[in-house]
């Protein structure tokens, strides 16, 4: 993972890929038993804020349980350096800001860069559910039925109503082989299910593309990684050799990524210096404008659709967004996912990470992108038989747009 000087990186990915098996054992760089100066010592005087808090409650607590606690003296310092953390980001209500431990941070990088053990499902909290944002492509969730927009009420028979995000993956992460039962509601169901899934490696794919033999070249985009930029750019250089002038980008079930990704895949369709995306601080600090490169190769003679869906999150739908601002894709499919909160990874020491918000985003119209998503331009949803029958028909509507350009309003 590449870090900034002031060891930050900013990503737009909803909830990371949690389901991951994380080893036993951190350690943060000091001694086991540590004292209240000397934890002062270690904060440093340039990291406390400029208006102090009263920590003398803290520190009350604190030495109450080195004073009467049976066994304090057994409980690593770090541990509860760690709880006290957690617990502050906790207070945030902010299901979209993590604290991350030295094996958590390893597995976000890990994940983040495009392989982790797992079942292979990002999830995140909506309207208060515990809720599936989309399931990677082939992976054991994906082969298992789990769908976007799937409500997780049980985990291995375990209610997750008034769980955390972090108690929910504890519950469902694991061993590779290990078994976990997920009781899930699809959307439009009434009657939960149960469904058995093995954990195992999971190689989160990036990017997919063939030409039809129609004459229309599809690029299937799964994650905006660390490697999607330059596989994108592979992608189009296929697409350019082509000769095609049609081309669907499929971002269902994409649940974002790296936002430098989405910037330059912009770039390619949109001329130098146009909006992709706008950060909001909603305060006194000034917004941000992220502008397209312009590699812009494909000019007027372009016919493209965009697919999306509910799994379709973050910088997907930054994505999608600016094409369709800038009239250069039709959006097909369902309401996309609506996560469009900005996060920073702040490397608080070698070992540990905080991923905290830090905006939202808007659209090049000034649209938020923030829980209610985008709404396509032609709305087609899947019916029961569809799925039975593994019927695309988002698939179909955008062929059939590309055989029949209407133009782009």
């Amino acid at each position: 993972m590449n870090w900034s000087k002031n060891n930050t990186i900013k990503i737009t990915t909803g909830v990371l890929f949690v389901l991951v098996i994380f080893s036993a054992g951190f350690f943060l760089g000091f001694n086991k038993q540590l004292s209240s100066e000397k934890l002062s010592a270690f904060l440093g005087k340039d990291t406390m804020p400029e208006n102090q808090a009263d920590f003398a409650p803290f520190w009350k607590v604190w030495n109450t349980i080195d004073q009467k606690f049976p066994g304090a003296d057994k409980v690593d310092s770090e541990k509860r350096i760690y709880g006290a953390i957690e617990g502050l980001v906790a207070s945030l209500e902010d299901p979209y800001s993590q604290f991350f431990e030295p094996d958590q941070a390893k597995s976000f990088e890990e994940e983040i860069a495009g392989n982790f053990i797992g079942i292979g499902v990002e999830i995140g909290m909506k309207n208060s559910a515990l809720t599936v944002i989309a399931p990677l492509v082939d992976t054991p969730a994906d082969k298992a039925g789990v769908r976007a927009g799937d409500i997780i009420l049980k985990i291995d028979d375990k209610s997750t109503a008034g769980l955390t995000m972090d108690e929910a993956i504890k519950l469902i992460r694991g061993e590779k082989g290990s078994t976990v039962t997920i009781n899930l509601l699809h959307k439009g169901e009434k009657t939960a299910v149960d469904i058995k899934i093995v954990r195992d490696t999971i190689n989160i794919p990036t990017l997919d593309y063939k030409l039809r033999d129609d004459g229309i070249f599809v690029v299937s985009l799964y994650n905006f990684s660390a490697n999607s930029a330059t596989l994108f750019k592979n992608a189009m250089k296929k697409f350019t050799a082509s000769k095609s002038n049609n081309l669907i980008l499929d971002l269902r079930g994409n649940p974002g990524g790296y936002l430098a990704a989405a910037v330059d895949m912009a770039s390619w369709f949109l001329p130098g210096g146009k909006t992709v995306a706008i950060e909001d601080y909603s305060s006194e600090k000034e917004k941000k404008t992220y502008r397209s490169a312009g590699y812009n190769p494909f000019g007027d003679k372009l016919h493209m659709v965009v697919l999306i869906d509910e799994g379709s999150a973050s910088a997907s739908e930054i994505l999608a967004g600016a094409l369709r601002d800038h009239k250069r894709a039709i959006l097909v499919g369902d309401q996309s996912y609506g996560k469009g909160s900005v996060q920073e990874v702040v490397k608080v020491t070698p070992t540990t990470l905080f991923k905290v918000t830090v905006a939202k985003w808007l659209t090049p119209l000034g649209t938020s992108i923030s829980l209610k998503g985008l709404t396509p331009d032609y709305v087609v949803k899947f019916t029961k038989d569809d799925i039975a029958k593994a019927k695309d028909v988002q698939m179909d509507k955008a062929v059939e747009l590309l055989k029949n350009w209407p133009g782009i309003k």
